[in-house]
């Protein structure tokens, strides 16, 4: 555990003093013309730094002045002005060898956030970056650009997770990540919540909401995901190494589909624009109102290639699930012409797919791909927000995958708040159908925290490709090499105690895949 705190100190906390002792005075770095202009701020770093999207020669910078992150007009205390922010670049973690340096402006229209994309780093390196600016200076961060393309990388450790709700527990999960120093972390989607926990007991919710009422407005999405950046271990996650992040639902809201209803077109813009303003994503995933082209692929060297996808954005809407024992339409469900991703996304995956010039290619994507299947009867139908509710849509990517024959895919899951491992067949009820890939799901980080039931045995035998499920919170740690891909299915005890001497977190189970030959195995 003392490890993990000195690794936090170490990325989080030095920069913080620095910050106090800055603040009387206009530092040489600073514009004195910009900083008379713009009223005095306290200290606008509240909600930390980060990084994403990795090239071979960039990689994305953010931060979001806030001195006030909570206060409910969304703009974080910061005044109708705008301000003067210097970043830099180094090579170590003291800034004695600067590699870049540069100027940008924080304004009220983009709530004061600031993406810097530098171009012609060195491809596979690791950099120290922060921002400096009325007098203050930010966090250090640690960050890293992907290997140059094609270059030869002989293993990549990651971690993934999803489905962070802010009242329903502490993000020990996070200072698991610290411990294992991973070289990039996926996010896939819920990094916030759009409404108050749900559950029943809630005296076990150990924080609470700045405000409960569900959001709906730009300053409200806004001042929500500010509650969620000021939590420090997700903090020093960010400040460790570069995130690529996908949305699911509830960063607009709950179930939303590629129809204005039932969320609106200005609940949409309002929900990507706040998500773009808080996410160290790219420019070209700017907003217009409401659309986002988050979908996008990021290389590895000859190891690893990233697929990361949109399941909300452009699938038709999910077909009505009845209460009681009658299942959803599987006439509809089933329907070739509907579609999770969308025409366009589709096409753009499976022409990328033709070519494999990575060993894996991982699918980073929000709901679950494989069947589950209660019953074991094919004439019923259930899970219609996942690929279930979209058969036709799945087959398409599957059966690109097998006529491609792309030696190793793995499709990476969030959602559904549990831990699963299983693998992937063109036809789920027909046992012997040969495996062709496997599909890795993260647990929540704190979503849905009561202990779920686990499968009996007679679910797992009506659904023999899942070899795992846990109801516990967590996240997954993967290792790729050129021989085997490791999956670790790390589990926290307990994310209502705060003391985190008395919390337990471990690998709970392990696969790995080898490389060309699909289908898990336990390790």
């Amino acid at each position: 555990m003392g490890q993990v705190n000195r690794r936090a100190v170490l990325l989080g906390g030095a920069a913080a003093v620095s910050a106090a002792a800055l603040s009387s005075t206009v530092p040489s770095w600073a514009n004195a013309r910009t900083l008379a202009a713009a009223p005095a701020i306290h200290d606008p770093f509240q909600l930390g730094v980060a990084s994403g999207d990795p090239l071979p020669d960039s990689v994305v910078l953010w931060t979001r002045l806030a001195p006030a992150p909570l206060n409910p007009d969304g703009f974080g205390g910061m005044p109708d002005a705008s301000y003067t922010v210097d970043w830099e670049i180094a090579n170590d973690q003291a800034f004695s060898s600067i590699v870049q340096r540069g100027t940008a402006t924080a304004a009220r229209a983009s709530g004061h956030s600031v993406h810097i994309e530098p171009v012609g780093l060195e491809p596979g390196r690791e950099y120290f970056y922060r921002f400096k600016t009325s007098g203050y200076i930010s966090p250090v961060g640690r960050t890293r650009t992907a290997p140059a393309a094609g270059a030869a990388v002989n293993q990549l450790k990651y971690c993934f997770s999803s489905c962070q709700h802010w009242e329903e527990g502490w993000y020990h999960s996070y200072k698991g990540m610290l411990a294992d120093n991973p070289e990039l972390v996926l996010f896939l989607g819920d990094y916030m919540y759009e409404r108050k926990s749900g559950r029943a007991a809630a005296e076990r919710n150990p924080r609470r909401l700045a405000f409960t009422e569900d959001v709906t407005t730009l300053a409200q999405y806004r001042a929500r995901h500010a509650q969620h950046k000021t939590d420090a271990d997700l903090q020093n996650a960010h400040a460790m190494a570069p995130w690529i992040v996908v949305f699911d639902d509830h960063e607009v809201m709950n179930n939303w589909n590629g129809t204005t209803s039932p969320a609106t077109a200005e609940r949409k813009a309002a929900g990507f624009q706040a998500f773009y303003e808080n996410m160290p994503i790219r420019s070209t995933a700017k907003p217009s109102g409401s659309t986002i082209r988050l979908y996008r692929q990021f290389a590895w060297g000859n190891l690893a290639r990233f697929h990361m996808l949109d399941t909300r954005q452009y699938r038709n809407a999910q077909v009505p699930d009845p209460s009681g024992d009658a299942g959803p339409s599987c006439t509809d469900m089933r329907s070739t012409s509907r579609s999770i991703l969308g025409t366009t996304q589709e096409a753009w995956l499976l022409k990328a797919l033709e070519t494999q010039p990575a060993k894996w290619d991982f699918l980073g994507q929000q709901v679950f791909f494989a069947t589950r299947d209660g019953d074991g009867n094919k004439a019923t139908c259930e899970s219609p927000d996942s690929w279930q509710g979209y058969e036709a849509s799945r087959d398409r990517i599957a059966k690109g995958i097998v006529d491609r024959k792309v030696p190793n895919p793995i499709v990476l899951t969030g959602d559904v708040h549990r831990h699963w491992a299983a693998d992937l067949r063109r036809d789920y009820f027909n046992h012997s159908d040969p495996v062709f890939g496997s599909e890795l799901v993260t647990t929540s980080v704190t979503s849905n925290s009561d202990t779920a039931t686990d499968p009996s045995s007679t679910w797992l035998s009506n659904n023999p490709h899942i070899k795992y499920c846990r109801g516990k919170r967590g996240y997954v740690r993967v290792t790729a090499s050129q021989t085997q891909m490791r999956a670790d299915f790390m589990t926290v005890s307990d994310t209502t105690e705060y003391d985190f001497s008395k919390v337990i977190l471990a690998a709970d189970r392990s696969y790995v895949v080898e490389a060309g030959k699909p289908g898990l195995q336990r390790v």
